[in-house]
């Protein structure tokens, strides 16, 4: 008898876990399938290109608005872009510092396929820190602005040539921002969020924001770049970004993971940061996502923008091209995309 009752529950329990195996294959054979996401390939970004372009600006000097190397690294710029097919302008005007000093400005913008009504702005600053308030020494001398300046440039500049031999069916606004970096000063050694500097900072898109011209064709979002090659950078989604263009931060954030670049680009929320993006979304009211160090895990051994963020170590020994390739793919396999 004993021996009965155990195969009876034997075979109860053995008919219950076949029927639940049924039943659970069923209820996920009825489970609508996740699209998956399908990408364009699209071409190769030269990080080594890329890294020559921000060389090249380095070896001007520090580009601070009205020196000679600020005008000479200008002048450059414009012969590139026109070097690369698109058809450049000049925004000349006159802004005031913090100090009350007057600065000329000197906004260099490109464009390719003009006549497209569908365009996307990519922008970045190519001016640089006027004093090294974070830094422990020489902090009333101007820094070079290797990453800080020069490596949205720089990556931009490659995306340019590229677009130039490849065909790219969209129009493509590229507008490189002046007096981005001419914001109050603060010399100690804490980070003090731009945010409490308000608008002494981004002049340059502050002034094309005000003077935009009455039939300027609008692109649909746009992309600032900002301190995207450092070593071990990292790419938080940033607040504005997130309120103004969400919808193209996650999917460009999906696709750099879909890359291999998920290390860059990571899924932790940063707070609102006051950038070019900042005035573009609330002033132009073009929807802007900004690329942007930025760490936010304050416990780590890392500050903020970066140990080198307005010092003199931003120079050429904290450019890294691993982070200008994952910044470049990403963004120039997006463009092939939309």
């Amino acid at each position: 008898m004993q021996t009965s009752k155990i195969n009876v529950f034997l075979s109860l329990v053995i008919f219950c876990f076949i029927c639940g195996c049924k039943n659970s294959e069923h209820q996920q054979a009825e489970k609508p399938q996740q699209p998956i996401e399908k990408w364009k390939k699209g071409s190769v970004f030269n990080a080594d290109s890329a890294y020559k372009y921000i060389a090249k600006q380095v070896g001007f000097g520090p580009r601070v608005p009205n020196t000679q190397n600020h005008k000479n690294c200008g002048n450059w710029l414009v012969k590139k872009l026109e070097n690369f097919g698109f058809k450049t302008t000049e925004q000349i005007g006159e802004v005031v510092a913090f100090n009350s000093e007057k600065l000329p400005l000197r906004n260099i913008i490109g464009k390719i396929n003009p006549n497209s009504k569908d365009r996307v702005l990519l922008c970045a600053h190519w001016d640089t820190r006027p004093f090294a308030d974070r830094d422990s020494i020489n902090i009333n001398q101007p820094i070079m602005g290797a990453n800080d300046g020069a490596s949205g440039v720089g990556v931009l500049l490659e995306i340019a040539r590229i677009v130039h031999l490849d065909s790219l069916e969209i129009g493509l606004d590229i507008i490189f921002f002046d007096v981005e970096d001419y914001g109050a000063p603060s010399y100690n050694s804490n980070f003090v969020d731009l945010n409490s500097m308000n608008d002494t900072w981004c002049l340059g898109s502050q002034y094309w924001c005000y003077n935009l011209d009455k039939e300027y064709l609008k692109p649909k979002f746009g992309i600032l770049l900002d301190m995207v090659g450092g070593e071990d950078a990292v790419f938080p989604k940033e607040e504005i970004s997130r309120q103004y263009s969400g919808y193209h931060l996650n999917k460009i954030w999906k696709l750099a993971s879909y890359l291999g670049y998920g290390e860059y680009f990571k899924k932790k929320i940063a707070p609102p940061l006051t950038d070019d993006h900042t005035y573009i979304n609330k002033l132009a009211q073009i929807p802007t996502l900004d690329i942007i160090h930025y760490d936010v895990s304050p416990f780590t051994n890392r500050f903020d923008f970066g140990r080198f963020h307005h010092t003199h170590q931003d120079n050429l020994d904290i450019i890294h091209k691993p982070t200008l390739k994952a910044v470049g793919q990403t963004l120039l396999t997006y463009l092939y995309n939309i």
